[in-house]
C-alpha cells in the first residue's frame, strides 16, 4: 500500500502538471494551429518545465540546498520556488506571450500566482501541498476550457477529481502534509486559474 501511494505521489509530481495543461489544450483546441508551432512550444515548455527543473533540483542537492525531490520543509522550499517562478517569467515572455494563445498565456500566470503564493507561506514557515496546488490547478484549466470551446470532457473531469482524491490520501497516508495544508494547496492552484478565466473565458 505504502509502494503505491509513493508510486501516485511521484508519478503525479506537479513539476509534470504544466505541460499536461498545455498537451490537453492542444488536443482539444478547435483552433487551427500549425503542427510545427505546436511541436516547437511543447518542446520548450518540456525543456523548461521538466528538464530544467530537475537539473536545477540535482544541483541544488549538490551543493546541500534540497534533500528530496520532495522539498520536505519550508527551508528547501523558498529557492526552488524562486527559480520556479524566474522560469515562468521566461515562459511568459518568451514561449507564450499574450499575442499568441491566451488561454495558454493566463494558464501559465495562474501557475505563476499560485507558486509565489505557495513561496510566501513558505517564508512564513507554513508547507501548502504543491502536489495538490498542481493537480487542482490543471483542473481547473480543464474546466475553463471545455466552456470556452463547449466540449464534453465529463469523463476526463471525473478522472481529474479522482486523481486529486488519490493524491490527497496518498499525502496524507506518507505522512508528508496535513488535511490543512492540502486545503491550502487546493485552492492556491484552484483560485487562481478561476479568477484569471474573466480574462480570456
Amino acid at each position: 500500500m505504502n509502494q503505491l501511494l509513493k508510486s501516485i505521489s511521484f508519478i503525479f509530481h506537479p513539476i509534470l502538471m504544466p505541460l499536461l495543461g498545455v498537451v490537453f489544450y492542444f488536443s482539444k483546441s478547435p483552433r487551427f494551429i500549425p503542427l510545427e508551432i505546436i511541436q516547437a512550444k511543447i518542446i520548450s515548455l518540456f525543456i523548461l518545465t521538466i528538464l530544467l527543473p530537475i537539473l536545477l533540483y540535482y544541483l541544488l542537492k549538490n551543493i546541500g540546498r534540497v534533500h528530496s525531490i520532495y522539498l520536505n520543509t519550508t527551508n528547501e522550499r523558498l529557492l526552488p520556488l524562486f527559480l520556479n517562478g524566474c522560469i515562468i517569467i521566461l515562459i511568459l515572455n518568451r514561449v507564450l506571450p499574450p499575442t499568441e494563445i491566451i488561454e495558454l498565456y493566463y494558464f501559465f500566470v495562474g501557475i505563476l500566482i499560485s507558486t509565489l503564493a505557495c513561496f510566501i507561506l513558505a517564508i512564513l514557515k507554513f508547507k501548502a501541498s504543491i502536489h495538490m496546488i498542481g493537480i487542482s490547478g490543471v483542473t481547473m484549466f480543464y474546466i475553463a476550457l471545455s466552456i470556452h470551446f463547449s466540449i464534453n470532457i465529463n469523463g476526463t473531469l471525473a478522472l481529474m477529481f479522482v486523481l486529486i482524491g488519490a493524491i490527497a490520501t496518498s499525502r496524507l497516508h506518507l505522512k508528508a502534509h496535513t488535511n490543512i495544508e492540502l486545503l491550502f494547496g487546493f485552492f492556491i492552484g484552484f483560485i487562481p486559474q478561476l479568477i484569471l478565466v474573466n480574462y480570456w473565458l
